[in-house]
């Protein structure tokens, strides 16, 4: 069965209107006669989106209890069973009432769409995960619904709802999204400009880089190589010299100025590895970049010019920023240098900026690294000297005679002056001319290829032998020179890939793209198979272009080991590259073991919390809870014995004792499942406002009347918590503070607002706990001191300490002056959540109204 579609409306706020266009698309398709229902839509009590539901076929909802209160959820098992064409599902990233299907509302959407159903709904960009920490800081509310951004990518479609948001308040003011009596706190908390503006510019800009994302995805699919200036982006060329800082702080500036401009900064090395930077100066320069919100990158080419500009287009960048030539005026003869050539090929949809710098015209401070031996510029000279000189030498001296010897040494000078420029070949040329001219015009017979004396033999002789040395030497030593380098770069590398392994800095990821972009390649992947029959699988992959299914497909491959290969496509490598490439195929094997072997770990480790957690219950089970058991059952085999006639005093006692024990057990069992449901990961709290004074006094039932003193003055401003799961973490408090008080001493129990926050604080004078163990205190299982074993299973303040933090507060322990432990509770205060109201669309909104 085919896979569904998936259609998302993104808004930057409430209120916007996601809803709303949710529903008139779902009109349009009914009118084209597509099979559309309404699988969950939530409409707040808003008249125009409630009006919108009217003529479309809704599934009714699944009704669910959840603390004593109803609340309706998506029917999935419904909605799969009607198999309509398209659903309607309202807020992905909503969280399930405890006992659906799912615990998340994308989960249901997934369901949907496996079973072949088209899905459109609804989100907000404050819920998607990966912006939690930005939209925090903006609102000052950490989200705690969200949805996996890969969910909303995958999505066929999505369409951004956009609103100004002074038509957002205005909408608030009219009463078109809260309630009357809500408007007025929503303006002055969530809905301030600043906050919407804010918000609305994330949304805008996620959007814009998932159709970037498009953007480049068509291209590649469709081979696009001219510039399309869709966003600004700007191509920072770096050589390694110190005026690259200048450069990237001018490129940042130039994006600036353009909304969503983008700064990538690039070094280009030659294929074999050489380089002329520093790679200290580089790594400044890659730490500068990033800072400023830009990418740094590495690429190989022979011809600067060219990999500079195919780079640009390839990432299609709208502007490239060089610096002025460092090359002093005499080097220009070599020719016009990468800045010129830049912007001569750049053509009309590129436009190159020459920045100049402190270092213009200074020379290159490092040395110059070659692609060839001795690079084309330097052969071609020797091949002229080499040629040329000769003939020309020949020429001058036919003017002059200085004699055999004063001849041959000037002919020499110009050898070694080929040798010297380009390499052995040059210089052989230069000899063997050199040596026909010198018989034929200075030797006798003059002006024939015969030698009468034989002295003249030996001096020719010893000429071309010295030509030929030299020229050896030198070809040597470029040789020498070009390996050395070679062998300095791949150490360099080699060296990077030890340190980040070891460090534990490189994801499989980081390692192929850096693979990628060392050796100027489209895309990298490490592919792997089970068995020698068995399919290829990619284990990890960067760059672009098809996936690659077989090794044989990459245009190279490098086998690691029999059922593993690190494949590229781009270009045919040479052979000496490969050594490099098989470090880095190894490394990338290192990368997928530590990863994989660390996912095991997280597993075993998960097993043995979960080893240790049985064996404690287990513990728990064998004493703790057979021990209220046992005197249950001693006192009600002692109630129906016939032998004794017990008084009504002694049969009073024994009812006593067995309440006792049955509110024991009750409190243990109590404990033990809600550590299991915070393990587990179930606890979801139902965070509504409410004044402390109003359930602190509810957790008091468990202990005696007379040994607890409250102090809870009702001017506090109000909490936002869950009322039940406040109530649990302030029992076990004042339950534990009491179990450990001096007879005669009370517990004190005081609520107080510091700036933001409310603290309650349950105070014991009890013998106390040392620094070192004031966190131990709250782990699962933990006893203090010589507690016996009747003394409870040691869940209560681990159980106290989770429900805190499950509502976003905080549970520490502090030393009571004069002796004795404090329990410091802090919660949240109601009037600090500027985002209590949107908050307000969330599944646990006890009086929502819902529309399914």
């Amino acid at each position: 069965m085919a896979r569904g579609k998936l259609r998302i409306y993104l808004g930057a706020a409430p209120g916007v209107g996601k809803t709303y266009a949710m529903l008139s698309e779902a009109h349009r398709r009914v009118e084209r006669g597509t099979d559309c229902v309404v699988a969950y839509v939530e409409h707040y009590g808003r008249p125009r989106t409630e009006v919108m539901l009217h003529g479309l076929e809704q599934i009714p909802c699944r009704e669910l209890e959840y603390r004593g209160a109803t609340f309706g959820e998506m029917d999935v098992d419904a909605v799969l069973r009607r198999a309509p064409a398209v659903a309607l599902v309202d807020e992905l990233a909503h969280t399930n009432i405890p006992g659906s299907r799912n615990a998340k509302r994308w989960q249901d959407v997934e369901e949907l769409l496996a079973a072949g159903i088209d899905v459109i709904s609804t989100v907000n960009i404050q819920h998607l995960e990966s912006l939690g920490d930005v939209v925090e800081s903006i609102t000052g509310v950490r989200q705690r619904e969200t949805v996996p951004d890969e969910v909303v990518r995958r999505a066929g479609q999505i369409e951004l709802v956009d609103m100004s948001p002074e038509a957002l308040r205005r909408r608030m003011a009219h009463g078109n999204i809260y309630k009357p009596d809500k408007v007025d706190a929503a303006l002055s908390n969530y809905f301030r400009p600043g906050n919407l503006t804010a918000l609305r510019e994330l949304a805008l800009l996620w959007v814009a880089d998932r159709v970037d994302e498009y953007l480049t995805e068509y291209r590649t699919e469709h081979r696009v190589s001219t510039i399309w200036g869709s966003r600004e982006r700007i191509v920072v060329g770096l050589t390694g010299g110190p005026e690259g800082r200048t450069l990237i702080r001018r490129a940042a500036r130039l994006a600036e100025k353009g909304a969503g401009g983008e700064v990538m900064a690039v070094y280009i090395a030659r294929s074999d590895g050489l380089t002329s930077a520093s790679p200290k100066e580089l790594a400044v320069q890659r730490t500068l970049v990033e800072d400023l919100g830009g990418t740094f990158h590495h690429v190989v080419g022979d011809d600067i010019p060219a990999a500079l500009l195919d780079f640009a287009r390839g990432v299609n960048a709208t502007q490239i920023v060089l610096g002025s030539s460092r090359r002093k005026a005499w080097q220009y003869v070599f020719g016009p240098g990468v800045g010129a050539t830049v912007a001569r090929e750049s053509g009309p949809d590129l436009d190159v900026h020459i920045v100049t710098h402190g270092e213009v015209a200074k020379g290159r401070g490092l040395p110059v690294a070659r692609g060839a031996r001795l690079g084309r510029t330097r052969i071609i000279s020797g091949w002229l000297v080499g040629l040329a000189g000769p003939a020309i030498l020949a020429v001058l001296l036919n003017t002059v005679d200085l004699g055999l010897a004063n001849d041959m040494l000037l002919f020499l000078a110009v050898t070694v002056a080929a040798a010297l420029l380009g390499g052995l070949l040059p210089a052989l040329a230069s000899a063997a001319l050199g040596s026909l001219l010198l018989n034929y015009y200075y030797t006798p017979p003059l002006h024939r290829l015969t030698i009468a004396d034989p002295k003249n033999i030996v001096a020719i002789a010893i000429f071309f032998g010295v030509a030929v040395s030299v020229a050896s030497v030198v070809d040597l030593a470029a040789r020498r020179t070009h390996q050395a380098a070679r062998l300095r770069a791949e150490s360099e590398i080699l060296s990077f890939l030890a340190g980040n392994v070891l460090r534990g800095e490189t994801g499989l990821e980081e390692l192929l793209e850096r693979v990628r972009e060392t050796f100027g390649m489209e895309s990298a992947a490490l592919l792997e198979r089970a068995g020698d029959v068995e399919p290829w699988t990619c284990a990890g992959r960067a760059g672009f272009g098809p996936t690659l299914e077989r090794p044989e497909d990459a245009d190279v491959d490098m086998p690691i080991g029999d059922h593993m290969a690190l494949a590229l496509t781009g270009r045919v490598l040479p052979a000496e590259d490969r050594r490099v490439l098989a470090a880095f195929a190894a490394q990338a094997v290192v990368v997928l073991d530590r990863r994989r072997l660390q996912e095991e770990a997280d597993q075993a480790r998960a097993l043995a919390e979960g080893n240790r957690i049985r064996t404690a219950l287990l513990a728990a089970v064998s004493h703790d809870l057979r021990t209220p058991l046992a005197a249950i059952k001693a006192a009600v085999s002692s109630l129906r014995s016939d032998d004794v006639a017990w008084s009504e005093e002694d049969q009073a006692e024994l009812l006593e004792g067995i309440e006792e024990g049955a509110d024991r057990l009750d409190h243990l069992v109590g404990n033990l499942l809600d550590m299991s449901r915070l393990q587990t990961g179930t606890v979801t709290p139902l965070i509504r406002e409410i004044d402390v004074d109003e359930v602190v006094p509810m957790a008091l039932g468990g202990v005696p009347e007379d040994s607890v003193d409250l102090d809870v003055p009702e001017t506090l401003p109000m909490v936002a918590v869950d009322p039940g799961l406040l109530e649990r973490s302030v029992a076990n408090l004042v339950e534990n503070a009491v179990k450990y008080s001096p007879n005669g001493q009370r517990v004190l129990v005081s609520a107080s607002a510091i700036v933001d926050r409310v603290e309650v604080r349950v105070v014991d004078r009890g013998p106390g706990v040392p620094d070192e163990a004031k966190d131990r205190i709250f782990e699962p299982f933990q006893r203090y001191g010589d507690a016996p074993r009747g003394a409870g299973v040691g869940l209560g303040l681990a159980v106290a300490r989770g429900f805190a933090e499950a509502m976003g507060g905080t549970l520490n322990a502090e030393d009571t002056p004069g002796g004795g432990l404090t329990m410091v509770l802090s919660l949240r205060a109601a009037a600090s959540r500027p985002g209590a109201l949107p908050l307000g669309e969330s599944s646990t909104e006890p009086e929502r109204q819902t529309q399914c």
